[in-house]
C-alpha cells in the first residue's frame, strides 16, 4: 500500500480531545477531513503523524501544544475602549467578533469581560496551551 508523504492529497477520519478527555472536534457525521501533506492545512502534529501512514491504518496521537495551537499568550488579550466597538452591536461574554490586523486580514476574537467603558477580547485560539490526543483513521491517499 501507498504511504501518505509530502505533497499527496490525504484523507481521514477523527476524533479529537483534550488530555481530560474532554471532546472537541470529530469528522464523525462529515465527510473525511482532506488536506495535502506538506501544506500547512492542518496542525503541524498531526500532519506529521499522517504522513507515512497507510489507507486503513488507525492509530492515536498526544500532541503537544506547540505542535497544535501554541501556547497562550497573554499579549492577546486585550482591554479595548467601548467607543472602538460599532455602536449598536450587542455584545456578551462569550460574543465571536472579527478584527482586520494591519495586513488586512481577519482575526477571530473573543469577548471575555465587558463593562460600561471597555470590552476585553482574547485572540488566542480557543485550544492554545492544550495538549490535544487524536483518534486518526486514513481513508484515502492519493498521490501527488
Amino acid at each position: 500500500m501507498t504511504k501518505a508523504k509530502t505533497g499527496d492529497i490525504v484523507s481521514i477520519n477523527y476524533s479529537g480531545r483534550l488530555t481530560d478527555g474532554t471532546p472537541f472536534d470529530s469528522s464523525e457525521g462529515r465527510a473525511p477531513l482532506e488536506f495535502k501533506l506538506g501544506q500547512g492545512q492542518v496542525i503541524k502534529g498531526l500532519e506529521a503523524h499522517v504522513a507515512g501512514m497507510e489507507v486503513g491504518e488507525k492509530s492515536t496521537v498526544t500532541i503537544p501544544c506547540d505542535e497544535a495551537y501554541g501556547q497562550r499568550r497573554e499579549e492577546a488579550v486585550q482591554q479595548l475602549d467601548r467607543s472602538k466597538i460599532p455602536s449598536g452591536m450587542e455584545l456578551a461574554v462569550g460574543s465571536q467578533l472579527q478584527a482586520r490586523t494591519s495586513d488586512g486580514g481577519l482575526l477571530p476574537i473573543v469577548v471575555v469581560g465587558l463593562d460600561e467603558q471597555s470590552v476585553t477580547v482574547d485572540a488566542n485560539h480557543p485550544l492554545a496551551g492544550q495538549d490535544l490526543v487524536f483518534d486518526v483513521e486514513v481513508v484515502d491517499v492519493k498521490a501527488a
